[in-house]
């Protein structure tokens, strides 16, 4: 009688997957006690130091790699205080604007108050503002002049408003000097009751990277919103 030696109940060696690195990670995260158990390994493993040739522990790498993180974060607090530093600048200026068309008694005087402190204020070479549909006593004002229906049909359709490099916008011929208008910020101006779009205020700089389109516009909806409030009395 012929006695098997082979094992059926052991799978044979060709059909088990082989061990992979994935299985090996999972395996040490899910037992930890694995480096309890055989904490030379921590001091066995040789690592290649990112900040040279030169080979490094298991746990010098871990602490190269703490150190890393500790300055990137590092960065990025740094990057937040100048970020709100210069948000409470932005702010300061904002404020002051305002109240600058706040103390203009005079409506007839606030397109011209609001474009000289918007230059000073925010340090631009160049701002206009242009409103229409006002009240028949402005109406042979110049900052009342009818820009056409275009220039009219492109402000009512800013959803928000616009901060980027100047494509060749019709806006531009609102500027005293519309060739150095590198870079552009455009604020549609609305009435609080309805949002009728009836005017246009337009910041420039000669520098292209002055109002960049990947700048957030919290700003300058805010300086559009009490710009359309103050000057929202010339249609009366």
């Amino acid at each position: 009688m012929t006695i098997s030696t082979t094992h059926p109940e052991l799978p044979d060696a060709a059909s088990v997957p082989p061990i992979t690195e994935d299985d090996i990670a999972d395996y040490l995260v899910n037992n930890p006690e694995f480096f309890e158990r055989h904490a030379e390994v921590l001091t066995a493993i040789q690592l290649t130091s990112p900040h040279g040739a030169r080979a490094v522990s298991l746990l010098e790498r871990q602490a190269e790699m703490l150190r890393e993180k500790i300055k990137a974060l590092e960065q990025r607090v740094m990057q937040m205080v100048r970020n709100g530093h210069e948000n409470a600048s932005i702010a300061d200026r904002l404020q002051r604007w305002s109240l600058v068309l706040a103390a203009t008694s005079d409506p007839a005087e606030l397109p011209a108050r609001a474009v000289e402190a918007a230059r000073e204020q925010f340090a631009v070479p160049q701002a206009a503002l242009r409103v229409w549909d006002v009240a028949p006593g402005h109406r042979l004002a110049a900052f009342a002049k009818d820009p056409g229906e275009d220039l009219r049909t492109f402000a009512a359709s800013l959803g928000e408003p616009y901060c980027g490099p100047n494509r060749g916008f019709d806006a531009v011929r609102l500027l005293d000097d519309p060739e150095e208008a590198a870079s552009l910020a455009m604020m549609p101006l609305r009435t609080p009751e309805d949002g009728a779009c009836f005017g246009l205020l337009v910041l420039a700089s000669n520098e292209i990277a002055r109002f960049d389109s990947g700048m957030g516009t919290e700003f300058l909806q805010r300086m559009a919103a009490v710009a359309s409030a103050a000057l929202a009395r010339l249609r009366d």
